[in-house]
């Protein structure tokens, strides 16, 4: 089986969460959702991407997450406050592979009002593909984990 991709949304991204959330699982990854489950849920997004980051850092960095909003831009705000996350907002494939092989991505942020659900598939699909590989990225991602725990003292 592959890894777990942990997802979350705003009730703002209800419908688009569901969308990709199925998506995921036809591509045979387990999924972990950890809300909101319906447009009346109010609960903000930064403490959606707290407690989707939370379970990814508690898999040791084994599971990654997939975490939507309006735009996109609050959750990923959110989730690189967190430590060990590396989350990047992604509308085209072209950033999507840019994220994880260049920046080691392991948080996928996605806007519901920014990106349709077919785009989003292909996306998340390219996103889900790709490894990291290290290479001439492997320093440029250690001297931001380095800052990163610098910051987090």
């Amino acid at each position: 089986m592959k890894k777990t991709i942990v997802i979350g949304c705003d009730n703002a991204a209800v419908g688009l969460k569901k969308t990709i959330k199925d998506y995921v699982r036809t591509l045979g990854y387990e999924v972990e959702d950890v809300g909101c489950f319906t447009e009346e849920d109010d609960t903000y997004y930064p403490y959606i991407a707290q407690k989707a980051c939370r379970l990814i850092e508690e898999s040791g960095f084994g599971k990654e997450g997939i975490l939507i909003c309006g735009t996109g831009i609050g959750m990923a705000m959110t989730a690189n406050k967190c430590p060990g996350i590396r989350a990047a907002v992604c509308h085209d494939n072209f950033s999507a592979e840019r994220a994880k092989l260049s920046n080691n991505g392991n948080v996928l942020c996605m806007g519901a009002r920014v990106i349709g659900p077919e785009l989003a598939k292909k996306v998340t699909k390219e996103w889900l593909s790709l490894t990291f590989a290290g290479g001439s990225s492997a320093p440029k991602v250690d001297s931001m984990m380095r800052i990163e725990h610098e910051n987090f003292k």
